[in-house]
């Protein structure tokens, strides 16, 4: 992951969503749980007024690789699950849910949601990209 990750934040009245594009693997956790909000069909894609902060907060924790992050307009952020918990796939990939510091070619950085390579094949590492027989 050299160079940084691109990220887009989406600013609403009562909360902030952030996007991450490269982290994103389509489990459509965000789409599927409230489509008013996130529209791939409309640009911006993510409108976070149409929706209840809280109820937006819970969807954003859905994503199961952490692309989308959300800060609440009173600076409230995600809590991270206690304990962490880590959940390896038949195929190798790790899920991980909770605080965690995740070593990346830029440095750490702190996470509360990942799905991390199993199989050492992906491009993006330590982040599964689906490019390896883990992600498949």
């Amino acid at each position: 992951m050299s160079g940084g990750p691109e990220k887009k934040s989406y600013e609403g009245r009562a909360i902030t969503v952030t996007f991450e594009a490269a982290r994103c693997l389509h489990a459509a956790e965000c789409v599927g749980g409230l489509p008013e909000v996130f529209d791939t069909g409309r640009r911006p894609w993510i409108a976070p007024d149409r929706a209840d902060a809280d109820r937006l907060a819970e969807v954003v924790r859905r994503c199961p690789r952490g692309a989308l992050h959300y800060e609440l307009a009173d600076g409230g952020k995600e809590i991270p699950e206690r304990p962490t918990r880590i959940t390896r796939s038949p195929n190798g990939q790790l899920t991980v849910r909770g605080e965690q510091s995740v070593q990346t070619a830029d440095g750490p950085r702190t996470e509360t949601r990942a799905v991390l390579c199993g199989c050492a094949l992906s491009r993006r590492q330590p982040y599964c990209d689906h490019s390896g027989p883990c992600g498949r």
